[in-house]
């Protein structure tokens, strides 16, 4: 009987141990999808109860980036392919912001947003950090091949622009790390009037860039206009001294042409007729 109640006893401590450890690695994944979605700070918070009140920051970077043509790209697809797309592309992303001091804010489709600045202040650092980052990005872009559709060159516009913000927690069942304020709105005006293959520019960035003296390579653009702003000047990012990776040359913009549609001759015939089946007689844009 004593010897059955010790066996009994090991077979029931195994069974704690083994739970305990099951436990223990299912919340150590619940916390790095916590942290994925949140900065760590904010779901260290969340995590403990602690309420998280909304933030002033003075200045940040942001950075808004879009598929040129996704539309179009989207209506030739299968669903699947565009998911693959997406993913791929994404994980590139992902893999190089790593290297800087930012913060991926969100994804939407095919926009991809990120901030420098916030959650943990930088000084001033936060422009050169979008800055590097949005060289690097645009340089894998130049290399980057769609796996359904190799011969098509995936091209990118982005828009940078630096001023104040407030971050919060927004939501209760998917809490989400958002940002509000005209600084958020002139970063996506950025990236919407844009071209591709160029990373546009607002002056308060360049000011920044410029005061920092690390050899941002920036050129004036020109008067644009920005919707519920007016016209700016605005400039276009093209390099950084010591910066050795190559960046895709822009391509020709016609007059009266759309900085959003893509060159229909690179589309394979097969690819095409799909897409007049999808949008018989209508123009072929983002």
């Amino acid at each position: 009987m004593l010897r059955m109640l010790e066996q009994y006893s090991s077979n029931l401590e195994d069974l704690i141990r083994e739970r305990t450890e099951e436990l223990e690695l299912e919340k150590q994944k619940t916390d790095r999808l916590l942290t994925q979605m949140l900065p760590p700070s904010v779901a260290e918070a969340l995590k403990t109860g602690t309420p998280v009140e909304p933030e002033y920051f003075e200045e940040v970077t942001l950075y808004f980036s879009d598929i040129v043509g996704f539309t179009t790209i989207s209506a030739m697809s299968e669903p699947i392919e565009v998911v693959d797309l997406l993913n791929d592309l994404y994980t590139l992303f992902d893999a190089i912001i790593g290297s800087h001091d930012v913060y991926k804010v969100e994804t939407i489709g095919d926009a991809y947003m990120v901030a420098s600045g916030l959650p943990q202040r930088n000084g001033q650092r936060h422009a050169a950090e979008i800055g590097n980052m949005a060289l690097d990005i645009l340089s894998a872009v130049g290399s980057f091949r769609m796996r359904h559709m190799p011969e098509v060159s995936l091209r990118i516009r982005i828009g940078l622009h630096s001023g104040p913000c407030v971050a919060g927690v927004v939501g209760l069942t998917m809490p989400r790390y958002c940002l509000f304020g005209d600084t958020v709105n002139t970063a996506s005006r950025m990236e919407s009037t844009g071209l591709p293959y160029r990373i546009h520019v607002n002056v308060s960035t360049v000011r920044i860039l410029r005061a920092l003296d690390e050899g941002f390579q920036i050129e004036m653009r020109g008067r644009t206009e920005l919707k519920g702003k007016g016209a700016e000047d605005t400039y276009w990012l093209v390099g950084r001294r010591g910066f050795t990776k190559p960046i895709p040359k822009p391509p020709d913009l016609q007059p009266g042409a759309s900085n959003h549609g893509i060159n229909l001759q690179e589309i394979p015939p097969e690819r095409r007729r799909k897409l007049e089946k999808a949008r018989p007689g209508q123009f072929l844009g983002k």
